[in-house]
């Protein structure tokens, strides 16, 4: 079986001031809202045109960094979850989409829709001069 295509489509990140997150990436660099868990003056989680997911997390202090997850978009989610299986991961309580590597890091992988919007996503250059 030939490995589907996938990129990535966003990283969640805990943030201790998921506000300040917010208006940096908005103001600098123009990242917008896509969605919000929450109300915008109280969100826990928000995600910005441009693939970051902010989970506020004022408490958070772990040693391995901020990283929560990695959203991976695929073109045919079925066959990489079977692919996964070779490989030693485990399925997590969010769902048998949400796998935790052997190392630790946990990846979402999610159904495109239509899926050859991912042959769209990969077929940019992002160092291509506009």
């Amino acid at each position: 079986m030939s490995a589907p295509k996938a990129y990535l489509e966003h990283v969640a990140i805990w943030v201790k001031d998921i506000h300040w997150h917010i208006r940096f990436f908005e103001d600098v660099l123009g990242m917008t809202l896509r969605e919000i868990d929450g109300t915008r003056e109280t969100p826990r989680q928000y995600w910005t045109l441009g693939g970051l997911q902010f989970i506020h997390a004022p408490e958070f202090e772990g040693p391995e960094g901020r990283l929560a997850h990695l959203g991976v978009m695929c073109e045919d989610l079925e066959a990489a979850l079977a692919l996964a299986q070779g490989f030693g991961v485990t399925e997590m309580p969010q769902g048998r989409n949400w796998l935790r590597l052997p190392d630790g890091l946990a990846v979402e992988l999610i159904q495109a829709k239509p899926a050859s919007c991912v042959a769209q996503a990969l077929a940019i250059n992002p160092r291509a001069q506009a």
